[in-house]
């Protein structure tokens, strides 16, 4: 059967159907789901079948995938599977996350972001697949930053054209309420970004923004921050934004070039969520294996 999208919104996402990703996909088959991204941004897929392996070996299919941080005193859930990325409320033994810092970390994916936009070496695509769901919320909430981008006034659209931002994890999560001080941040790894991404696969461009933007080069701090709010008010106005809603063994894949994202609440405490996570680097496959999160994780480290 031919790849079926079925749009969710008129210019932005859509559900696929028509291709078994169970099986090894044929050359016309990923073309198709490719063709498929860069039209809509954001694209899901429902009962895949996939374990962690077969979600690997999906995702290999759009390019270098990054390798989870291994992070000092918190061991990985998947260690066997590097590749993915927890996404969920659990620890590594499978009890629902208490540690209050831990919390109020990942509390900081529930305001509006693009992943990795804090690291050098950006995400292109990240895959998200669905084990266990709360029976009320835990949706993705997803932002058309392309679309935004063109109804933008004319005068900001050419303001955001030439400039720079600075990205850091930790910056996100000061605004969700971990105990960090701007001063740390400071001290801390950042990158440097453009504020619009030109996607040469269609000719559109996007507003490259979310809440690890932190300061705008050039500009005074608050103007800077200002400006980053509005963008991300004005991208998250309800003709750019759509919710998924999951089953287990749903998987969307979004372009973190081309869309901004956030969780969904969902009571934390109480409810399940096993949500697990590849992302793919944008651009060629390094020439020799790194790890660049976990250095960056490293670098991260308070300084005793």
């Amino acid at each position: 059967m031919a790849l079926t999208a079925t749009p969710i919104t008129p210019r932005f996402g859509a559900e696929l159907s028509g291709i078994d990703v169970g099986k090894p996909l044929s050359d016309a088959d990923f073309t198709a789901i490719k063709d498929a991204m860069n039209q809509w941004g954001v694209c899901v897929i429902r009962g895949t079948g996939f374990d962690n392996a077969a979600h690997i070996a999906f995702s290999r299919h759009f390019g270098h995938l990054e390798t989870a941080p291994a992070v000092k005193n918190r061991p990985r859930r998947h260690p066997n599977t590097p590749e993915i990325f927890d996404a969920s409320n659990l620890t590594p033994t499978g009890e629902i996350l208490v540690d209050e810092n831990m919390v109020l970390h990942k509390k900081g994916d529930r305001l509006w972001h693009t992943d990795s936009s804090f690291m050098d070496l950006r995400s292109a695509y990240s895959l998200l697949l669905a084990y266990e769901v709360p029976k009320e919320g835990g949706l993705t909430y997803f932002a058309d930053m392309r679309s935004a981008y063109e109804d933008l006034p004319a005068d900001i659209r050419e303001k955001v054209d030439t400039l720079q931002a600075e990205h850091s994890l930790w910056y996100s999560r000061l605004l969700a309420g971990f105990p960090i001080t701007e001063e740390e941040i400071d001290g801390r790894p950042k990158a440097r970004q453009p504020m619009v991404m030109h996607q040469e696969a269609t000719g559109r461009t996007a507003i490259y923004i979310g809440s690890h933007a932190m300061d705008v080069m050039g500009l005074p701090r608050a103007e800077g921050r200002a400006l980053i709010q509005y963008l991300i008010a004005f991208a998250t106005q309800p003709q750019y934004v759509f919710g998924v809603s999951y089953e287990p063994g749903d998987i969307v894949i979004w372009d973190n070039l081309a869309t901004m994202h956030r969780g969904g609440d969902f009571d934390i405490y109480k409810e399940r969520r096993d949500m697990r996570r590849t992302t793919v680097r944008e651009g060629e496959p390094p020439e020799h294996a790194d790890d660049p999160f976990t250095a960056y994780f490293s670098a991260s480290a308070p300084k005793n």
